[in-house]
């Protein structure tokens, strides 16, 4: 299997288990300094992990819109998708349809993600 292919395969898997809202497995993927930006600026790894461990969020379905973009980057694999999403925030759904890009690195335990960034995907 080639390394793109293992970290789409990590990748999927890591989807997965986001929707099984379990925050230690979903904390498994991260790397230690995992950050995720939005519009809003960083979110650290325990933010999310607290997040989902408390209920405040959960994740319900995600699905990749099209193909995936893979792309190395010394180390480091660079992973781009359109996903789209359900779940809930503090007690209210919501839908999302977003552009995500993510870096992955290798790590003694396998490939673990190190950055999530999220836009919003705006149709022409």
């Amino acid at each position: 299997m080639t390394i793109e292919e293992q970290v789409r395969a990590t990748a999927a898997e890591w989807d997965r288990i986001v929707v099984g809202n379990d925050a230690d497995e979903v904390g498994s993927f991260m790397a230690d300094d995992w950050v995720y930006v939005d519009s809003t600026g960083p979110v650290t790894r325990a933010d999310i992990i607290g997040w989902i461990a408390s209920g405040r969020l959960a994740h319900h379905s995600m699905e990749v819109v099209g193909e995936q973009r893979v792309a190395r980057a010394g180390d480091a694999v660079v992973l781009t998708a359109r996903k789209t999403s359900t779940g809930s925030w503090e007690g209210a759904a919501y839908r999302a349809d977003e552009w995500i890009s993510q870096v992955w690195v290798q790590t003694p335990d396998g490939w673990r993600c190190a950055f999530s960034h999220k836009t919003d995907a705006q149709t022409k």
